[in-house]
């Protein structure tokens, strides 16, 4: 601690950023990534006078109550003082990250109804909803069974539109096709969280479907990000010859869910398999966790090649488009900072201030964040990738891309017409991207085997 002769400086702290090379505007969004960087840097060093400095800045300059940039850098304020205390690089951090409950992130628990009006509020998800039902309904075209393979961050919240699609554009005269709908049953608690079981929500999908005249079979499979979705592949595989009998489509779509299989950068020694968690392990699985080559295929390409297996239809990937893959903790501070920005920047425009949907928006986004800044190997599971190279790993694993027609471009505009202005539509290659302001937020791609 400092004594009272000693608090005020006449030169700058040690790695601390001068007022001219900060400018004046201390609200200035590259100003406050530049303090958090600093920060960054203090906690890495081990040096807690430097960081409990910075942190009295930014504590200062960020309320968690304030436009857009501050409430950004406070969730980055919260993460990096959960860090330190996680890596007990400073008591008095700890003890401050215990004793304040502003520093806890309360997750809600939505039902199907929150959900789905939660969902409602924002392009970010209908965006990719709106893409994909567009190309898997003109893959199925014809086809009297269609199972579909749903991984996705939503619990299965696209399906009733993808149900309502196929019911709207269904002939009079012929029958609408048989859906067999598949879920990873995981365990894990990401956001946004259901209040109900696979089971219940599986109960309230096929009452749906059945009030659209649709017949939706449904079926869970125990099943984990953490080992690749084995046990989802290996139950797919055993099944693979009825689906060439009995000539179904094979549907596999993939909404924001792939990015949390292990990849790369997650050093292979630290995976901790657990076959239990998931029923049984596919043997592409055990090869990754046993081999500790470097050039050994990550759980995230060894997936990728045994849906190529599966031989499927259509797989249609939808995610994120940032890169928080780094190990490098700036570099992800970084890369999250000028991602996340446009979540706190948009609730602007269509949630006020107060709102417990805003509460509930934010604290999806805070743990985002916190799991980016604040943990490292396994439990670091917010692994995004662009959208190039998730496009290169589909190429490796033997698939080739589907143009996106006008149809389903027409109808993703028609969406974001009932959204802020803010939000926009291009098109990149075969693929569509949705933007705010200019900048790529979600991409949508859509696969066939080569």
């Amino acid at each position: 601690m400092m004594n009272k002769n000693q608090t005020h400086r006449t030169r700058p702290w040690p790695g601390f950023p001068t007022p001219k090379s900060l400018g004046t505007n201390f609200g200035d969004a590259n100003c406050m990534e530049q303090l958090l960087v600093h920060c960054a840097n203090a906690i890495e060093t081990n040096d807690a006078t430097l960081t409990q400095q910075i942190l009295w800045v930014l504590n200062n300059i960020a309320p968690q109550d304030g436009d857009s940039n501050q409430r950004l850098t406070c969730a980055f304020l919260r993460a990096l003082i959960a860090r330190a205390a996680r890596i007990g690089s400073c008591k008095v951090l700890a003890a401050m990250a215990n004793s304040q409950a502003n520093f806890t992130i309360h997750t809600h628990k939505f039902s199907v109804i929150e959900l789905a009006s939660f969902i409602d509020l924002t392009p970010w998800h209908r965006f990719g909803f709106t893409a994909a039902n567009a190309a898997i309904l003109e893959a199925v075209e014809g086809y009297s069974v269609v199972h579909i393979v749903d991984l996705s961050l939503t619990h299965c919240m696209q399906i009733p539109t993808l149900v309502d699609a196929i019911a709207s554009r269904q002939d009079a005269n012929v029958s609408p096709p048989l859906l067999k709908l598949t879920v990873a049953g995981t365990t894990e608690d990401i956001p946004p969280m259901l209040d109900l079981s696979y089971e219940e929500l599986g109960f309230k999908l096929v009452n749906f479907a059945r009030s659209r005249n649709i017949v939706l079979e449904f079926r869970v499979i125990p099943s984990s990000y953490t080992d690749g979705f084995a046990n989802l592949i290996q139950q797919l595989r055993v099944q693979n010859l009825v689906y060439a009998e009995s000539g179904e489509a094979l549907v596999v779509n993939c909404h924001m869910m792939l990015h949390y299989i292990p990849e790369e950068t997650l050093t292979l020694p630290s995976i901790n398999l657990n076959p239990s968690s998931s029923g049984s392990t596919s043997s592409y699985a055990f090869d990754v966790a046993s081999s500790s080559s470097s050039t050994t295929p990550s759980l995230r390409t060894m997936f990728l090649k045994a849906l190529r297996g599966l031989d499927p239809t259509i797989v249609v990937l939808v995610d994120e488009d940032a890169d928080l893959t780094s190990n490098n903790l700036v570099c992800r501070l970084r890369s999250a900072f000028n991602y996340l920005w446009i979540p706190y920047d948009t609730v602007d425009t269509f949630l006020p201030r107060g709102s417990k949907q805003r509460q509930w928006y934010e604290a999806d986004v805070c743990w985002k964040i916190e799991n980016v800044i604040a943990y490292e190997g396994f439990q670091r599971v917010e692994r995004l990738e662009p959208k190039c190279r998730w496009v290169q790993r589909m190429r490796n694993a033997n698939f080739r891309s589907v143009l996106f027609g006008e149809d389903a471009v027409s109808e993703v505009k028609a969406m974001l017409d009932e959204h802020a202005a803010g939000w926009g539509l291009k098109r990149e290659d075969e693929d569509v991207v949705l933007t705010w302001k200019g900048h790529n937020v979600v991409f949508a791609t859509a696969w066939i085997p080569a």
